[in-house]
Parts: structure tokens; sequence; C-alpha cells
């Protein structure tokens, strides 16, 4: 690659969940493109292994996202070693379900604490270097189970539809500050964890699953200056799903 023609050159991101699936995608396709890359996870493991293979322009840092302490940390690092921060990438995420009388707080309280709570104490703690080292970019990996309700997922619904909001109101108010918000609403997409699932279970109407590079590739656009005119806007990569219901009358005319 040229790297003159780079699309991410001069950038330092900070990624949530980065040791695996998504993340890890995002990770590998950022620095690609020359960026540096702070990669935040609880799988330290994993998360130095990977952050090993990507070499000099990645670093690892333990993150439980629902700990304001730990996001202050990994943004003290992204200055250390890198001596900026202009992308964050709220891509930590988990999901549980159980029908209605069923589901447990316990459930309800977690899911929300790191795919909404976690988002937000991402935002505050990196607002200050995002502001500085703008044009930034804010980019929170929510659902399509953010644009549509989904039976039995009632924590991951309500979840993904709240960082749709966040990312609504912070766009906002962040709009004449260099830094943009947006948000990502995969659909099903192959990674660990719908690996058990076969492929006749896909539900989008192009009638497969998507992959962790389609989803990437919004990522990185987001992250780069193509996009310095787009803030506060919602990134359906679903296969159509989140465009309605795809009917036996809609299959024949094709």
């Amino acid at each position: 690659m040229d790297r003159s023609m780079a699309r991410l050159e001069g950038k330092v991101a900070l990624i949530s969940g980065a040791a695996s699936g998504m993340g890890a995608g995002s990770s590998r396709a950022m620095i690609a493109e020359g960026a540096k890359v702070v990669l935040g996870d609880v799988a330290d493991e994993a998360g130095q292994q990977l952050a090993a293979e990507l070499g000099h322009a990645a670093m690892f840092v333990h993150l439980d996202v629902t700990c304001a302490a730990d996001w202050g940390n990994a943004v003290q690092a992204a200055i250390s070693r890198f001596g900026k921060l202009n992308v964050l990438v709220n891509n930590a995420g988990i999901v549980n379900g159980g029908l209605l009388g069923i589901a447990s707080e316990a459930d309800w309280t977690r899911i929300l604490a790191v795919n909404l709570t976690g988002p937000f104490l991402g935002i505050s703690a990196t607002i200050d270097e995002l502001k500085r080292s703008a044009p930034s970019s804010i980019i929170n990996i929510s659902s399509i189970a953010g644009l549509q309700g989904m039976a039995g997922l009632h924590g991951y619904t309500a979840s993904k539809f709240g960082l749709r909001g966040l990312t609504k109101s912070a766009a906002l108010e962040l709009a004449r500050t260099g830094v943009r918000v947006n948000s990502v609403h995969p659909g099903g997409i192959r990674t660990a964890m719908t690996s058990a699932f076969p492929e006749s279970a896909a539900t989008a109407p192009m009638g497969r699953w998507g992959q962790v590079a389609e989803i990437v590739g919004v990522v990185v656009h987001l992250a780069s200056d193509e996009s310095a005119f787009t803030t506060g806007a919602e990134y359906s990569v679903d296969g159509g799903e989140a465009a309605g219901a795809l009917h036996a009358l809609g299959e024949h005319l094709n």
C-alpha cells in the first residue's frame, strides 16, 4: 500500500471489545489504513496476542467498559504511547435474553451496564482529548435491535435503542466541536457469538449472514475524514433486514 494514500494516516483510535470479532477486525483494518490503535478488552491474553500480531502500531490495555477508572487509564495510555486520540469505537457488548416475567433483574442491569453505560463512560473519558485532536469521530456499534424490537431480547433491545439515542444527543452537543458521532447497526454477522447457528438461520432478505469485513468497511469510513459532514447518522449493515419483511410475493418478483 502507498502509505501516503492511507485513509487513516495520523489517526489514533481506542477500540473497546477489540480482542475478537468486529473489534479485532476493525483494529486490523484501521492499522492497514495507517492508524495507531489502542486495543481495549477484558480478555487480556487474546488482546495481548493481537497487539503482538499487529506490531508497533498497536497496544493493549485492560478495559472493563463498566469501570470509569479503566477508561481513564486507556485514554492516558493512548496519549502516552501515541500522543493523541481522535477516534473512539464503542464496540464492546454482550447479549442475554429471557421472556417477560422470567428474565432476571441481574441480567437486565448487566446488559445495560455493558452496552449503554459503557459507551457513555467511554465518551465521557475521551471527550477532552477528542476535542483537542479534532477532527475526531465517535463510532457506536449498536445493532439491528436498535432499530426494531426483538421478542425475548428485552435488555439487549433496550440497550441498543439507548445507544442509538445517546449517539444522536452526543452528535448534537458536539456538532460544532469537530467531533462527529454516528452509530452502526449490524444485523446477523458471522462471529464467535453466532458460530453455533447454521447458514439457514440467516434472517436477512439477502439470504445470508454478514461478514465482519462488511462492518469494518463502514467503521473505517466513519473514522476517516471521508465522512466529515456526517454526524448523528445510522448505518444499517444488515442485508436489508431493517427495511421490513420479505414476503413470498416479493420473492417472486425478483
